[in-house]
Formats: structure tokens, C-alpha cells, sequence
């Protein structure tokens, strides 16, 4: 299944434990500490220089300043005080530290077992539904048919609504992926659509009707990508959420961009917050992450992106082929940070 390779190609990579890391590697972190002599126990001024070549190393990786700020802060808190032992164990200190805070920020919230979700919802006699939202030019449909495609590697029925009415080629594009969707997984992949022009919310709604007459486990609703300041665009999306209240809200982003998909994130969610009609508004539940494979190391978009919503990495992007998509390898983010 395609969350069984959680993570990068090189799973020795991934497991590598940090103490078994060459010199080169652990250096930047032995050097930060040499300087710590002096008193037994770790005070401010000690801790003041490893902080802020921490804080320099996570914004190397991508991590958005202000969030590196915060963390290396918290990372402080937690040393301040602490008794002095060898300079390696200072180093090994800060590095749990680090971990710690790191593990406890990308660990999700909620449940990310999509499939028990969908599996209590069947249960249920009702499909589930899952908005694809984020803003133009991010992969937004791929991801979605990565997604179908994973489902139905799963033994999930899909059905997809075509619920972007303003692009035009939206539907089309939906079209092709329901037809290699059935090319590639031997599965009929239905596709909902009212054509152009037409109030989404409205599509979802019928196109949920019909999901629930069909008996089908999952709908997949895809939006128009709307950038962050369109408030025209990000009325339709609250009325669309509003109106259908989907079991899963997933922002579709880019790993490469780093601080502008926080940005876009943030104003998502503010807009969402300030349009809704529910007592309770609806927010983004989680995240999905592309091109990931093209980040190298610079994994800190998905650190600074979870720490910015609460919201976890539901799903992974990695590739160009349906099976591309895997869930987050937590541990071998971390490593990546701090490497």
C-alpha cells in the first residue's frame, strides 16, 4: 500500500539513530557548545549562542523565522537550569530538546486514519467527504486523484464532484483522471459535474445526494484554486463548507514554497473564521504536502505549516504517478531538520 514507504526512498537513511552519526554530521551542534564552560549549571547567556545557531539551522531548512524563533525559544526553557555535565551531553541535550519539540509539533492532534473514519461513516449508511482547497497552480487535482487512487487501493468506492465551475478545462482535467484512475486500478471512478458557471456549493450538494444514493464510501470534492486575497472566491468556499460540512477539509500545498503556503494557510483559515454562518466555524482539518520529493532537506514548510494551523500532514505528495502519495514520516523530517 502507499503509506508502507512512509518516507524517503532510503528507509537505512531514515532509521539512522542520531548517536550513530558521523563527526561532520554532528559538528555544527559539538561547536555550538565548546563555549559552555564556566558555572555547574546551564544559565541564559549559556544558552544564548546554541539558540540562535539553532534557530539559524531550522531557517536553512525552510522553516518560517518567526517559528524558528518560538521553537528555539521553547528549546531554552527547557535547558535553562539544567545541570552541566560534559560538553557532549550538553550537545546531546539540546539535540533531545530539539527532538522533542519537533516530534510534539508534526505528532497530529486528531486521527489521521482516514480509512477508520471513512469505514465509521459507511457504518453509518452515508458517504464521506473530503474538500480539496488551496490556491492556484498547486496540484490541487493530482493530488486529489492521488488520493482516489489510494482509496480505492483500499478497497474504498470513489466518486469525484467537479466542483471548480470557474476554470475553464476543470472538468475536463477530472474527466482524464477518473478515465486513468479506471485504467489503473481496474475501479470505476464516477464523476459528478454541473458544467460551468454554477454555484459550487450547490454541485457538492446534489453531487453528495447522489454519492449517497450510489452507496458510495468517498466523495472527493474538488475547488477552484482561489488565491488568499480573493474575497469574492473565498465567500463561494465558505458557503461551499459551509452548506456541506465535509468530514475532512484539506489545504492542498506546496513543500517548496516554505513561508508563502504558511501565509496562505493562515489567510485560508482567517477567511473561513470570519465568513462562516456556523456557530461553530469549520476550518482546515489537515494538510496535504507536494512536491515533496524536490525538497531535499528543506523539509521546514511542513514543520512551520502544521505549527501555524494545528492542522497535520494528512497525505504526502511525492511524485508524479498515482502512487506517489504516502503519509508523513515524522522521525525522518526531524533528522532532516537537525541534520
Amino acid at each position: 500500500s502507499a503509506d508502507e514507504g512512509s518516507g524517503s526512498e532510503s528507509e537505512e537513511e531514515e532509521e539512522e539513530d542520531a548517536g550513530d552519526r558521523p563527526a561532520a554530521k554532528r559538528s555544527w551542534l559539538a561547536s555550538m557548545v565548546r563555549g559552555v564552560v564556566g558555572s555547574t549549571t546551564l544559565e541564559k547567556e549559556d544558552v544564548a549562542p546554541i539558540l540562535e545557531a539553532l534557530q539559524t539551522k531550522l531557517m536553512s531548512k525552510n522553516v518560517a523565522q518567526e517559528i524558528a524563533a518560538k521553537l528555539s525559544a521553547s528549546v531554552g526553557t527547557s535547558l535553562e537550569g539544567r545541570g552541566k555535565a560534559a560538553l557532549t551531553r550538553v550537545s546531546t541535550l539540546v539535540r533531545e530538546a530539539m527532538v522533542e519539540a519537533l516530534t510534539r509539533i508534526l505528532t497530529p492532534r486528531r486521527s489521521t486514519d482516514v480509512l477508520r473514519e471513512v469505514q465509521l461513516a459507511r457504518e453509518k449508511g452515508r458517504p464521506y467527504s473530503m474538500v480539496f482547497i488551496g490556491v492556484n497552480g498547486v496540484g490541487k487535482s493530482t493530488n486529489l486523484a492521488k488520493v482516489a487512487y489510494w482509496l480505492l487501493k483500499h478497497d474504498m468506492t470513489v466518486m469525484i464532484a467537479a466542483c471548480d465551475t470557474f476554470r475553464a478545462g476543470a472538468v475536463e482535467q477530472l474527466r482524464t483522471h477518473c478515465r486513468r484512475l479506471e485504467q489503473t486500478s481496474g475501479y470505476t471512478v464516477p464523476l459528478f459535474e454541473r458544467g460551468y458557471e454554477k454555484d459550487p456549493a450547490a454541485v457538492a450538494q446534489e453531487a453528495l445526494r447522489q454519492a449517497q444514493r450510489d452507496k458510495i464510501d468517498v466523495l472527493l470534492i474538488d475547488t477552484a484554486g482561489r488565491m488568499q486575497d480573493n474575497k469574492p472566491l473565498m465567500e463561494a468556499l465558505s458557503k461551499l463548507i459551509d452548506l456541506n460540512r465535509p468530514d475532512l477539509t484539506l489545504f492542498v500545498g506546496e513543500a517548496l514554497v516554505g513561508n508563502d503556503a504558511v501565509d496562505q494557510l493562515k489567510k485560508f483559515n482567517e477567511w473561513l473564521a470570519d465568513l462562516s454562518t456556523l456557530p461553530e466555524p469549520r476550518l482546515i482539518d489537515g494538510i496535504v504536502l507536494t512536491k515533496f520529493d524536490t525538497v531535499d532537506e528543506k523539509v521546514g514548510a511542513a514543520l512551520s505549516m502544521v505549527y501555524e494551523s494545528g492542522a497535520p500532514i494528512m497525505f504526502v505528495g511525492c511524485g508524479q504517478t498515482y502512487t506517489d502519495i504516502r503519509k508523513l514520516n515524522v522521525k525522518h523530517v526531524v533528522n532532516s531538520l537537525l541534520s
